[in-house]
Parts: C-alpha cells; sequence; structure tokens
C-alpha cells in the first residue's frame, strides 16, 4: 500500500456530530444539526428514532423522580387489572390500602383497573397517599379514579425502577404475566442485593402456593437457588400478618440507617 493510501486510511474523511464521530463517505453527511432542526421540511421519522427516544426515557426518569422524591414510605402492591369490582380479591385489596395507610405507609400501584384500583382505593379513603403508576397500552384505561398522584409512563423499565425505588416492601394479591414479571424481577433484584433487602408478600396461599412450593421443592432442590433465596417469599392470608411483616422490616431497616 502506498504512503498516501495507509495516509487515506489512518485519516479518512470525518465529521462530528456532538460526541459521535462519523468517518469515511457512506457515514459522512450534508447537513449538520442545526439545519435538520431549523429545516420544516422532509419527514418527522426522526422523533422515533433511539436517539430520541434516549430523550424520552431521560424525561421519564426525571418526571418520575422529581414527583416521588417528597413521597413517604411505601408499599408497592401488584395485582390483576382483571378483577371485578364484585370478586372477593377487590375488596381484599380495598381493605390492604386501608390496611396500609393505617399504618402510616403510601400505597403505590400500576394505577389501574382491578386490583390496582381496590388498593389505591382503600388507600385514598382511610386518608392515605394512593399511588398510581400507570403504562402506555394499547388496551388499557388510564390510571383509576382513586389515584391521588400519578404518573404516566411510556417505558416498562422506567415504570419499574420508580416502583422499586420508592417502596420498602412488595405485596403481591393474585394476578397475571404482569404480576409475575414485577414479582421475579423484584427477587431477582434482592437476590442479587442491587437493593436493601425488603419483604416480598404474596397474599393468597390458595393462589401462590403452588408456586412457593415449586420455587422450594424443585428450584431449590435443584440447587438453581440457595436457602436464603427461597425465603424471600413470605406467604400469608391475614392482612394484620402481612402489615405486621412489613412493619418489622422497616423498623430493622430503621434501626441499621
Amino acid at each position: 500500500m502506498t504512503e498516501q493510501g495507509i495516509d487515506d486510511q489512518e485519516h479518512p474523511p470525518e465529521r462530528h456530530r456532538g460526541p459521535v464521530v462519523l468517518r469515511r463517505e457512506r457515514q459522512v453527511e450534508d447537513s449538520t444539526t442545526d439545519q435538520r432542526l431549523l429545516d420544516s421540511r422532509g419527514p418527522s421519522d426522526w422523533v422515533h428514532t433511539d436517539p430520541w427516544r434516549v430523550l424520552r426515557i431521560q424525561a421519564e426518569f426525571v418526571e418520575g423522580f422529581g414527583a416521588l422524591a417528597e413521597v413517604p414510605r411505601a408499599v408497592t402492591v401488584f395485582g390483576s387489572a382483571r378483577t371485578p369490582r364484585d370478586h372477593p380479591e377487590y375488596e381484599l385489596g380495598r381493605r390492604i390500602g386501608a390496611a396500609l395507610a393505617t399504618a402510616g405507609f403510601a400505597a403505590i400501584t400500576g394505577g389501574g383497573p382491578g386490583s390496582m384500583e381496590a388498593v389505591n382505593r382503600g388507600a385514598s379513603e382511610a386518608g392515605g397517599l394512593s399511588i398510581g403508576l400507570g403504562i402506555e397500552l394499547p388496551f388499557e384505561q388510564g390510571l383509576n379514579p382513586w389515584v391521588d398522584l400519578g404518573v404516566n409512563f411510556r417505558y416498562f423499565f422506567t415504570r419499574k425502577t420508580m416502583f422499586v425505588k420508592y417502596a420498602q416492601a412488595f405485596i403481591c394479591l393474585p394476578g397475571g404475566f404482569g404480576t409475575l414479571d414485577e414479582l421475579f424481577e423484584a427477587l431477582t433484584l434482592v437476590q442479587t442485593k442491587k437493593v436493601t433487602k425488603f419483604p416480598v408478600v404474596l397474599f393468597g396461599s390458595a393462589y401462590w402456593g403452588g408456586l412457593h412450593d415449586w420455587v422450594r421443592r424443585t428450584v431449590l432442590g435443584e440447587g438453581k437457588i440457595g436457602e436464603r433465596d427461597a425465603e424471600l417469599l413470605y406467604v400469608t392470608d391475614d392482612i394484620d400478618d402481612a402489615v405486621q411483616v412489613v412493619l418489622d422490616a422497616y423498623k430493622a431497616w430503621e434501626d441499621t440507617h
């Protein structure tokens, strides 16, 4: 290769786009960022590109942190959006929300209908702070009417961060894939010490008992988790018991801080 050829390879044509370097002809653009910003002509596809999404994600974090920064101690309660208002689980959620409020905890839910609405309703009716963290979905309506403080999110992972960051405990009512997703993500974060250990309560032994048995018999039995990992799950059918687990964990956390 000639010296000129080596020089061309070592110093190819380049253009700077903020911190990004674009080299060689196929990467070098004829327009500038300012020009593309000020020029109203052309397609609007740019608002759907990945770099633009980063700003939307950043904005969601900023909005969520700002809205929830002064929230008092709180418990995140997960549960099914499909629970009818005349179902016993709805009344159960309502009573759990009220019990948390009476114990001095804000209640955080996904802000939707069903069990989430029930918990928000119970907390609000009992004079507590009722928080809903909604998600943009094609088949669900907005935040339920019992949410006192609500934030809507585009992205699941942003919303999940808020569920964890501002809660001292999780309570899981019977639910579907969404509840299972949130349950196991919480367990993983606690297991890997990404978050300070806090209790994960499964409410309803008839619903959760099979899962709990499988975790202990199969997952633990085959050595996929340790004994301490299996102990992260607490199953109960008693509201007072569930709230006491939360209170005990919170007191233990206070004693170390």
